[in-house]
């Protein structure tokens, strides 16, 4: 690879993910989960609660399956919220009546929970739910059919189910009568420390991490303050200046992308006002803003499900590594005449449905092994014990409250619990004849649902990532071209500018998962990522270049802005043909990504971009050839 000296150095590449024995026994750091531990315990008891009290136990065991509504939704602004949870738990209650109706039909019982992962898998990875994602929505399938149910029919088991959501939907809304504006406070408050870690972090190594973690906060803020938002109510003066002060902290990172661009560290002032800026957000609100534009957000579901259902797309690869093994898991799991083949094909789902790269899944299905085998000898102690009407209520909230605190700490010990949750609910607390005969049967299940989950990752694994990081690089210069264009017009505020803008900030979010999903793959893909890591990093800071002149441009206040402007008009303005010469220079760098070979000369660039276009063309990934001819001639 053609790279410039001290290039490495000074950005190295992030290493790839933690994994291993050493991975499966720490804890790793994150947020305080408390607030949806507490909620998830509540939702979980309560129906259990009130099944004991008016002596209908299975009716509130099936109801308690509804209770999984409560663990999505959280950081959405509470109007999106009530909609978005409402689907949620109807989707539980549907995915339970259709796993109860299918059930005596033998044939059928595979392919509908076939079909309920994929199709669950699909919504989730384009619209970009997180946890617990798909899986839930097939577990609770399973579940529901392994539930006492005698004498129930279908869509009462699916009432029961929407009731237990229903119940989670006013546990969620709740706050809404004391923090109506709580969700939106909160993000803006992390865009700010995200923003304040980035300015401190400015001229180290840890640069472009924190450059990119303030990226994701900015975006899921205005995601907050716009995409989430109605466009038909009156905003009111909390997100009016909830908004402006996101404005001001994307100005900041703007300026701290344009002081790192030209050598120079942003001083201890900017990281200062970012955390001011963020206590700001829980104030009350002053004045209205009358100033500046509002960026779109991120896309609305419509074109995040339509951009799902793209040629080549991540999600297309997810939904097909999730409907094969969970076809081949169940497939196995019946031929292997195990009772509840269900329990296989959940253990496949969980293990592919967030679309990791494979370090990441052969460590999770670790994970999950070591989980399920430990907690099924804390289950076999549960059912030993067999814990009747309000104690049954209290273990299963217990476990669910660990669940929820442990989750993203480590998914082993979390595992444990999970597995226990599972078979405490199924059982419903009656006598199990044969509880060793019933927990080896799980671990069975588990083991061959992971198994066939990793072989299927393998199988299906295309010999396309190695391209996916030069594909990536060309879709970031091609998002670019259109952002210069609104630049040299003097536009860079107007509507279909910020959809462009949109375009190229979500073209170097792509760049980072593509290199990340390589970094955790194949030795090979690791090596092969590893090449490319100056080129990602001269892309990607090229189009924060980008976009943060964009940014700066919509202060309206004379000094940077204006000296910014005057250099635009001058090297970018009409009849300059500095437009012109930045979009063949991205042309021709796109032809050098897609052939593997060395760009021609490129022409005179303008001053603006020309330090960030210069080191893309320098260290673009080469074929083998054309690097030993670079590497001959850089020697000569």
């Amino acid at each position: 690879m053609n790279q410039p000296s001290g290039v490495a150095d000074a950005n190295p590449a992030p290493p790839p993910p933690p994994h291993g024995l050493r991975a499966l026994f720490s804890i790793k750091e994150a947020p305080s989960r408390w607030s949806v531990a507490v909620r998830a315990a509540i939702c979980a008891g309560a129906p259990l609660v009130a099944g004991w009290l008016t002596g209908l136990t299975a009716f509130g065991l099936m109801a308690s399956l509804g209770a999984f509504t409560s663990l999505y939704g959280s950081g959405r602004p509470y109007l999106n919220r009530a909609r978005y949870l409402a689907l949620v738990a109807l989707s539980f209650a549907a995915a339970v009546a259709l796993g109860l109706t299918v059930e005596t039909i033998p044939w059928l019982v595979i392919p509908t929970v076939v079909v309920i992962a994929m199709v669950s898998t699909y919504i989730c990875s384009a619209l970009r739910v997180g946890g617990p994602g798909a899986y839930m929505f097939t577990l609770t399938c399973a579940a529901g059919t392994a539930l006492p149910a005698a004498g129930m029919a279908p869509w009462q088991a699916g009432l029961l189910v929407l009731s237990g959501g229903a119940f989670a939907w006013v546990v969620h809304m709740v706050p809404a009568l004391f923090l109506p504006r709580g969700p939106e406070k909160r993000a803006v408050a992390a865009a700010g420390r995200a923003v304040a870690a980035y300015a401190r972090a400015a001229g180290t190594p840890r640069q472009r991490g924190a450059r990119h973690r303030a990226a994701l906060a900015l975006s899921a803020a205005w995601a907050a303050l716009v995409t989430y938002q109605p466009t038909h109510m009156w905003q009111g003066a909390t997100l009016n200046r909830l908004q402006r002060i996101n404005q001001q902290l994307h100005r900041l990172f703007a300026k701290t992308v344009r002081d790192t661009a030209g050598g120079e560290a942003p001083g201890p002032e900017v990281a200062d006002q970012a955390v001011r800026l963020g206590f700001a957000a829980a104030k009350a609100p002053t004045a209205h803003w009358h100033g500046g534009s509002i960026p779109l957000g991120a896309p609305g579901p419509w074109e995040a499900l339509r951009d799902g259902l793209r040629r080549g797309s991540v999600s297309q690869l997810v939904v097909l590594r999730v409907g094969v093994a969970a076809l081949v898991a169940g497939v196995a799991a019946g031929l292997l005449d195990l009772e509840r083949a269900y329990w296989a094909v959940a253990a496949s789902v969980l293990i592919l449905h967030a679309g990791m790269d494979w370090t990441r899944t052969l460590q999770r299905g670790a994970e999950r092994l070591l989980g399920t085998w430990a907690g099924l000898l804390l289950a076999g102690l549960v059912l030993l014990v067999r814990p009747q009407g309000p104690w049954l209520a209290l273990v299963v909230m217990a476990v669910q409250f660990t669940i929820e605190s442990t989750v993203m700490r480590n998914y082993a010990l979390a595992a444990v619990f999970i597995t226990t949750a599972a078979i405490t609910i199924a059982s419903g607390g009656r006598q199990v004849a044969d509880i060793p005969g019933l927990l080896l049967a799980r671990g069975v299940d588990t083991t061959i649902g992971c198994v066939i989950a990793l072989l299927v990752f393998v199988a299906l694994t295309p010999r396309a990532t190695l391209t996916r990081i030069p594909a990536a690089m060309a879709a970031i210069l091609a998002a670019a071209g259109p952002v210069v264009d609104f630049l040299a017009a003097d536009q860079a505020a107007s509507r279909p500018a910020h959809h462009a803008r949109r375009k190229l900030q979500a073209a170097v979010f792509a760049m980072d998962e593509s290199y990340a999903t390589a970094v955790g793959g194949s030795a090979v893909q690791r090596r092969a990522a590893e090449r490319c890591w100056a080129a990602v990093s001269a892309a990607q800071g090229l189009a924060y270049s980008l976009l943060a002149a964009c940014w700066m441009l919509e202060q309206h206040d004379g000094g940077a802005a204006g000296e910014l402007a005057a250099e635009l008009s001058a090297e970018l303005g009409p009849g300059t043909g500095g437009a012109e010469t930045i979009r063949g220079a991205f042309t021709t760098l796109a032809t050098a990504i897609h052939t593997g070979k060395a760009p021609g000369p490129l022409r005179e660039l303008p001053r603006f971009l020309r330090k960030e276009t210069t080191a893309l063309a320098e260290s673009l990934p080469l074929s083998p050839a054309e690097g030993a001819a670079a590497s001959g001639q850089a020697a000569g």
